[in-house]
């Protein structure tokens, strides 16, 4: 008579996007001990290859149906670490220590905004109505997305060597700011609302090429370019959904 059961233990598939994440937490929390040591560069590229592997993890658990629950809260709490505590306390170390009385408070704030942002993720998650999320929008700024925009002045430091871009006076407000649109109401575009015309497609193409070489010869600019270009991109996604609340309401009112 054969055991029916299933083996016991964890599968590879399950463990896969689980270590990716693990990976992500680590990679994003070095970027503190590189700060520690002044090395700014290293400490902004821990959080972008931080951002790369968790934007990896649940692409890879989708496609191996390795997707769980714990999955998902240990990517929210690598996400608040690295996304929220590491480049908050990179640009602490690197400028905001010198802010009289709210440098420490602006820091604090924005980890806080960032676990309240991934507090409300998973609060939401099963909940059936998500006008957003329904639509294909993010509901304010994704963490790794913020995490970029907050390290914008240093990117823009180790570039141009400007001084001003390590002002308190201009960093604080930003960080402030930073803050508030992950945990705004306000509609981002997300992969899946992104819709390229095919007679556009070539092009965009050509674009992701352009931005990788970009990445290998002149990393800084590159992104310095895509931190603009999201930031462009706020205002767009908040009037494209609110076309998508007026047609959604407009097919409701003639039902």
């Amino acid at each position: 008579m054969t055991d029916s059961n299933p083996r016991p233990g964890i599968s590879l598939r399950a463990l896969a996007p689980n270590a990716v994440t693990a990976m992500a937490l680590c990679t994003g929390l070095s970027g503190v001990w590189f700060a520690m040591q002044s090395n700014w560069d290293a400490a902004l590229l821990s959080v972008v290859v931080a951002g790369v592997l968790d934007a990896m993890d649940g692409r890879i658990a989708r496609m191996l149906k390795g997707e769980s629950r714990f999955g998902a809260e240990l990517d929210s709490l690598s996400d608040v670490i690295a996304f929220g505590a590491t480049p908050s306390l990179i640009i602490y170390s690197w400028a905001l220590q010198h802010m009289p009385r709210f440098g420490w408070t602006i820091c604090l704030f924005f980890v806080l905004c960032a676990a309240l942002r991934l507090a409300r993720f998973n609060a939401r998650i099963d909940a059936d109505d998500q006008p957003h999320k329904s639509a294909g929008f993010n509901t304010g700024v994704p963490s790794p997305a913020g995490a970029g925009l907050a390290l914008l002045p240093l990117t823009i430091w180790l570039e141009t060597g400007a001084e001003w871009a390590r002002d308190y006076r201009l960093i604080g407000p930003w960080m402030l700011l930073c803050a508030a649109l992950m945990i705004s109401n306000v509609a981002t575009f997300s992969w899946s609302s992104i819709r390229i015309r095919r007679s556009f497609r070539f092009l965009a193409l050509a674009g992701v090429g352009l931005f990788a070489a970009a990445l290998i010869s002149a990393p800084w600019v590159a992104l310095i370019a895509a931190s603009l270009v999201y930031a462009g991109l706020i205002p767009l996604s908040v009037v494209s959904y609110a076309k998508v609340k007026r047609t959604r309401r407009a097919t409701a009112q003639s039902a």
